[in-house]
């Protein structure tokens, strides 16, 4: 079911199907412009970077993005979508929810702050970018068919917190993303798969 999802590095994922979408580009190595969307959780270097939307955008891509990272979104393309938690939106043939997005007992992602996860829509795949969260309320009992969850701690969930979440959400298939780059190792993802006890979980 993941065979449309690449994951790039840390947050960053591409997701390949009658539109290419890209969530958090970070860590791009080829130049290829063929985002129709770019999906950024909130305004922090390694989730909005503009020298990697460069990258990956062309003449029509439309970003999709928190209020905090607007002005920065505007100076690269034509078409800007802010969005807030907890809302739904549809772009052309492409329907999106948002999610809460924050921290519970420390400061980096505050919740007033209003960052976002993304339950992305793409040809009948339900696809759930978790962001940069903790395990928080709101999220556990998102439903979904594919959900991307940070595992590496810090910033992030921990792998056991991360692990807790996905076996008591509606999801079909877990992937865990956050780690290896900034912070965590390898190792974290293969822990989160020997603590999930009733989903499959891919390593992308």
């Amino acid at each position: 079911m993941t065979e449309k999802i690449e994951f790039i590095k840390h947050n960053s994922i591409k997701i390949k199907g009658s539109k290419i979408i890209y969530i958090d580009p970070y860590k791009i190595e080829d130049v290829c412009n063929d985002a129709d969307y770019i999906f950024c959780t909130h305004s922090h270097y390694d989730h909005f970077s503009p020298e990697d939307i460069t990258k990956v955008m062309k003449n029509d891509t439309i970003i999709i993005t928190t209020k905090d990272a607007k002005s920065d979104a505007e100076k690269l393309v034509n078409s800007v979508i802010v969005v807030e938690p907890n809302n739904e939106y549809k772009i052309d043939d492409i329907n999106f929810k948002t999610t809460y997005a924050y921290n519970e007992n420390k400061q980096f992602h505050p919740k007033e702050n209003g960052w976002v996860g993304f339950i992305i829509n793409l040809d009948g795949v339900e696809y759930f970018i978790a962001g940069d969260t903790d395990n928080v309320p709101e999220i556990r009992n998102v439903k979904c068919d594919i959900a991307l969850l940070p595992v590496g701690g810090t910033y992030t969930m921990t792998v056991e917190e991360a692990a807790d979440l996905a076996n008591n959400i509606d999801a079909k298939v877990v992937v865990p993303t956050h780690y290896g780059v900034i912070v965590g190792n390898k190792e974290d993802g293969e822990r989160f798969a020997e603590l999930v006890n009733n989903k499959k979980v891919e390593i992308i």
